[in-house]
């Protein structure tokens, strides 16, 4: 195994990436293959299985469910940290939180890592950014800024979007390929755009592992509603596409982010927060209409690009590796285990989880079972409201009356040593099986990838200097102490 520092910067690796961005090594380009543009559009805090393509019942999503009939559809991807930062991190350099120095939200990564800018930009093509960034410092992440959406982290107040800015980006040049990452805020809270009237709460179909209370119900109205304005900017995006004349040249990925802002999503490493939906459109290349359990993650997505461009993935450093034979159809499968991590810095009090996966069991190990899990945005006592909402307490309050809500809180603040799911079987990860003695074997298996891969990762589990690391969550900072944000 490689040592965790990049290597990029020793002489042969230089010159070996301006070989191929020059196309003289042979091979670095299929012959006869036109090297694609790059299209990701990725959704925020949206759960996967809210999706109707993933089973959701209450969405209306006409035109990701377009995209999907035009697509491959990854029934098995996965991030490896259900937090904003962390996971966009991971997506764009191809490292696991401890690798490129992000494993916590709102601090940043080491300077020193390379990213999509980096290696497509090596390989010829111009690699834009429009809407929320959420990564650090600017030099591991240079992407070129395109006007036209919120940039902002929250949308709130509204403000609305524009696409001159990149119809200009994808137009620019016709010799030249182009990356360009459209990262809408939608439907991160505050739960605002769109029209809720068209979800009435009484109507809604509640997935197990959120409580049944009127507020909840109501929040649940907006969120949708903001689900379906994101599905409506995949639309005029992918209609921008096409207007340029680019879109049969044109790779598409979308990816839903993690879970959504409801107890037991976003900010865990159950299911609902790590499971991600991703697509991709690939005219000619991939076939429509394919579904496919193969085991991916936002590691193995630079790569892919890298190799889909005609570069040689293997000269990176990179935590994962190219899915595309998977597109191609030549391979079926990825990898064996997906893998998680999670601090909740500085969300709310420490309180590490590290969970692996097969695809259908999931192993999750509470560093620190001990103590009740915290966080600040879904329990209301945090800045000045607008990240919050009210369901929380409601849940609170139902819990003396309601078994099942009962059981949801408990499940959320008081946590077992270990958690062992049939994710297949129990989506939602209802029944822990952690202490049934029939799966013992399993879950010791389990438990053995898991310390191999935190080990692997240099990754201590619980933080050593817990003050110190909020301290330096709260400045930007990345895991290891203070670094130049520029």
């Amino acid at each position: 195994m490689l040592n965790r520092r990049n290597f990029l910067s020793s002489t042969g690796f230089t010159v070996a990436t301006i070989l191929l961005g020059s196309g003289l090594i042979k091979g670095a380009q299929p012959a006869g293959k036109k090297r694609p543009n790059f299209l990701i559009i990725m959704a925020d805090d949206c759960t996967y299985n809210d999706l109707p393509v993933y089973g959701g019942r209450n969405a209306l999503t006409p035109n990701l469910d377009k995209l999907a009939s035009q697509s491959m559809v990854f029934y098995r991807a996965y991030l490896g940290s259900a937090m904003c930062q962390p996971c966009r991190a991971e997506l764009y350099s191809g490292l696991y939180p401890m690798s490129n120095g992000c494993a916590w939200n709102h601090s940043a990564s080491r300077p020193d890592i390379t990213t999509m800018p980096h290696h497509l930009g090596d390989l010829g093509y111009r690699v834009g950014l429009t809407g929320k960034v959420h990564v650090l410092p600017k030099k591991a992440f240079p992407f070129e800024m395109v006007p036209g959406f919120d940039t902002n982290c929250v949308r709130d107040p509204t403000r609305p979007h524009e696409v001159a800015g990149i119809r200009r980006f994808m137009s620019r040049s016709e010799d030249q390929p182009f990356c360009l990452v459209v990262a809408l805020v939608e439907p991160h809270v505050p739960w605002v755009m769109g029209d809720p009237s068209k979800y009435p709460p009484e109507k809604i179909k509640l997935p197990p592992n959120i409580a049944d209370t009127p507020t909840t119900r109501q929040a649940y109205a907006r969120y949708l509603a903001e689900i379906a304005f994101m599905d409506s900017q995949v639309g005029e995006i992918l209609d921008i596409l096409e207007s340029t004349g680019k879109a049969d040249d044109t790779f598409v990925l979308f990816t839903s982010e993690q879970g959504a802002q409801f107890p037991g999503c976003k900010w865990t490493n159950w299911d609902t927060g790590l499971h991600t939906a991703l697509m991709a459109r690939w005219p000619g290349r991939v076939p429509p209409g394919k579904r496919t359990n193969a085991l991916v993650q936002y590691t193995d997505v630079l790569p892919t690009l890298v190799e889909a461009a005609g570069g040689k993935p293997f000269t990176h450093r990179y935590d994962g590796t190219s899915f595309l034979p998977v597109l191609l159809g030549t391979k079926s499968d990825h990898r064996n285990y997906v893998y998680g991590s999670h601090n909740n810095i500085p969300e709310g009090p420490a309180y590490p989880v590290r969970t692996v996966s097969d695809g259908q069991y999931r192993y999750i190990r509470n560093l620190r079972s001990d103590e009740i899990y915290i966080e600040k945005h879904l329990m209301g006592w945090s800045g000045d409201g607008k990240l919050n909402n009210p369901y929380w307490a409601t849940w609170i309050g139902d819990a003396w009356n309601d078994p099942h809500t009962y059981d949801l809180v408990k499940r959320y603040m008081h946590r077992p040593p270990e958690e062992l799911y049939d994710t297949e079987n129990d989506p939602y990860e209802m029944k822990n099986l952690a202490d049934d003695p029939s799966f013992s074997p399993l879950k010791a298996s389990l438990r053995s990838e898991l310390d191999r891969w935190m080990t692997q990762q240099g990754d201590p589990g619980a933080p050593q200097d817990t003050h110190e690391a909020i301290e330096a969550a709260r400045q930007g900072m990345h895991l290891y102490g203070p670094q130049n944000k520029k």
